[in-house]
């Protein structure tokens, strides 16, 4: 009798440990879990995409916060925009005493800025009031390694905000776990250490940042170009074709 007791009891205690077992790898998980970011793909090919992310902070009820989308922006005049990002590599102060300003490389080549002129500027013709445009490149190198560009833009008035959040890391897949690079298109996947910078520079406003910041690399990853102040040259006149007669 006493040994039927015993059986069911250590029944019931073996229950009781695989349900506290499951409940705390339940949460385990849940506390793990990155949160999801809801989106519209607008273009998607095996290694790219641009797509319309929704904005966290934008609060629908503090509307002079909202996003000015959708937002009209010819190809042409993007692709300008995009051509005038550089990207410095970022040295503190006794770096540049000894070595000097790190030399000025375009963000994009030539085949990322045809892509993100085009799908860039139909996001931002699609885009609502709380989104921004994001976009993701990258360059397969192995199968479980590829050298990743990302970053946003979105509207706000006359201005044009630009994040990069990512240039030319190499981020390699993890064997286990979320693979963030993709989902997370504006945030690093490793320590920056370099400046986003704009030519003309007469058409950047400044942003303010913190000495943290700046010590880090982090305060000139965003960069605000004046809408207003960016001209696009008109497009060479062809000539006519002459008369066959």
């Amino acid at each position: 009798m006493k040994s039927k007791k015993l059986k069911v009891q250590l029944r019931k205690y073996r229950n009781l440990q695989f349900c506290l077992f499951t409940f705390a790898f339940l949460l385990g998980v849940s506390a793990c879990a990155t949160p999801h970011v809801p989106s519209r793909t607008v273009y998607e090919d095996p290694v790219n995409y641009v797509r319309l992310e929704e904005d966290a902070g934008v609060l629908r009820e503090w509307s002079p916060g909202h996003h000015s989308h959708p937002a009209v922006m010819g190809t042409e005049r993007l692709r300008a925009i995009l051509s005038g990002l550089k990207v410095q590599e970022h040295r503190i102060a006794p770096q540049r005493w000894f070595q000097g300003e790190a030399p000025l490389i375009p963000a994009f080549n030539d085949e990322e800025l045809a892509l993100l002129a085009v799908q860039v500027s139909e996001g931002l013709a699609e885009a609502k009031y709380n989104e921004r445009v994001t976009f993701y490149l990258s360059q397969p190198q192995t199968s479980a390694r590829r050298v990743i560009t990302s970053g946003g833009v979105y509207v706000h008035g006359t201005e044009l905000h630009v994040v990069l959040g990512n240039w030319r890391n190499v981020y390699g897949i993890p064997a286990y776990g979320m693979i963030y690079d993709r989902r997370y298109p504006m945030r690093p996947t490793a320590a920056k250490g370099f400046n986003l910078v704009f030519e003309p520079s007469d058409a950047v406003i400044p942003v303010k940042s913190s000495l943290l910041d700046d010590l880090f690399a982090n305060s000139k990853d965003e960069l605000v170009v004046d809408l207003g102040k960016i001209q696009v040259p008109e497009p060479a006149p062809v000539p006519p074709s002459p008369t066959v007669f």
